[in-house]
């Protein structure tokens, strides 16, 4: 959950910077300030975790045709 709550910050962060060039660190003191430093750290962290951990905690990933590959219900209908 809380790997989760980071990338959805990172999101909204990235959002924020491409449409108004402001980013969550300003907040904090700007992206030069420790705190701010030590948040992006956790959200890169956090996006790195998901990265290696997704296949397991997914349940669509953790089929056996992975992703994409189930069939809809018209598919087995002939």
């Amino acid at each position: 959950m809380l790997t989760f709550l980071l990338l959805v910050v990172g999101g909204l962060n990235w959002l924020l910077f491409g449409l108004f060039e402001w980013e969550i660190g300003e907040i904090f003191g700007g992206s030069d300030s420790v705190i701010s430093r030590i948040i992006y750290i956790l959200i890169g962290l956090a996006a790195v975790y998901e990265l290696l951990t997704h296949k397991n905690n997914c349940k669509t990933c953790a089929t056996p045709n992975g992703p994409g590959t189930a069939s809809s219900p018209t598919s087995d209908f002939r």
